[in-house]
């Protein structure tokens, strides 16, 4: 298959901005009570809250690694990855939001990935199809 044919496209649609030089997570606040939420609700979890109402909003593209965790294995169908399988970081990334979000964290050293540190959004290569298309995802890197 030619490369003209080949597609590149988000691995769930709605997750992030796409197309995009500066992708943002897509999440929802509540016009009542202010919470945030990612993935995208349909109105608002907080029990306190008499309205429910939300709207879509653009997360913020930074943030603080919260905790993490480093996956060895890869994981069980229906997940995929592009082989040979390399180990990588999971973190929960707290927003300028104050929500905390989970995410595949790009780094070339897995010892170099400390609670604390300041993390951007960046929209990668997830895994590729048998048809050679990309599927692309949101991860964290590291910012220097």
């Amino acid at each position: 298959m030619s490369s003209s044919s080949t597609k590149v496209v988000p691995v769930v649609d709605g997750l992030f901005t796409w197309p995009s030089k500066s992708p943002r997570l897509l999440g929802t606040r509540c016009i009542s009570c202010g919470s945030y939420y990612f993935p995208q609700k349909i109105s608002c979890n907080n029990p306190d809250c008499k309205e429910k109402k939300v709207e879509q909003v653009s997360l913020g593209p930074r943030g603080k690694l919260y905790s993490y965790t480093i996956q060895y294995y890869p994981p069980p169908p229906p997940f995929r990855f592009n082989e040979p399988f390399i180990p990588y970081g999971i973190g929960l990334v707290e927003l300028a939001e104050g929500i905390r979000v989970a995410g595949i964290l790009t780094t070339n050293n897995l010892n170099e990935i400390k609670i604390g540190m300041e993390l951007e959004l960046v929209v990668e290569n997830f895994y590729h199809d048998d048809e050679g298309n990309e599927f692309v995802t949101y991860k964290f890197r590291p910012i220097s």
